[in-house]
């Protein structure tokens, strides 16, 4: 069994902001899968696809960004599943808007959300995927993330979250190494 978890905040107000970044790939993947995120249970909404026999949970948390961990984490103990099974999916200020980082392991890098998991977890040791959403120095970070895209970053996160979808069904049987090499870019 495996975990799939887009990172963001829950609520209208936060729907296409850059911090939502992670939800919106999630709403990609789904729409690819015909899945629905119809269940509702530690905190999270999620929905259960089934892929050559094996179950994989996609879901979003409901904590808002900066406690996704605690959703996270009840979700992996409520169904058993180690973190060699999870893929998190979240917004980076670091990486430009159109890139895709795939990594196996490492900091934060300043993202709360992921901190968070990180420190409920006790291990950097987690398979993630980073959608770039650039920085405007010139904007206070927290009102910089919740602000919305552009309409030219959107029409270049369509492809990113495209890319991104196909590289999560790429990961249900093949190893995040190999989904690294045929992803990142």
């Amino acid at each position: 069994m495996k975990l799939i978890v887009g990172l963001g905040n829950p609520g209208i107000e936060y729907e296409k902001t850059r911090h939502n970044a992670g939800f919106l790939l999630i709403d990609r993947l789904c729409e690819k899968l015909s899945l629905e995120l119809d269940k509702s249970k530690c905190r999270a909404r999620y929905g259960i696809f089934r892929y050559k026999g094996d179950r994989i949970i996609i879901a979003k948390p409901q904590t808002y960004m900066n406690l996704s961990g605690e959703a996270v984490v009840s979700l992996m103990h409520f169904y058993g599943i180690d973190v060699s099974d999870l893929i998190v999916v979240h917004d980076d200020l670091d990486l430009p808007v159109g890139k895709l980082r795939l990594r196996r392991q490492g900091s934060s890098g300043g993202q709360k959300g992921m901190g968070n998991i990180i420190q409920l977890l006790g291990t950097s040791k987690i398979d993630r995927i980073r959608i770039g959403i650039s920085n405007d120095k010139k904007i206070d970070t927290k009102d910089y993330v919740l602000s919305s895209f552009s309409k030219e970053d959107e029409k270049i996160l369509d492809e990113v979250f495209d890319k991104g979808a196909e590289a999560l069904i790429y990961a249900f049987d093949h190893d995040f190494d190999l989904v690294m090499s045929k992803y990142n870019g």
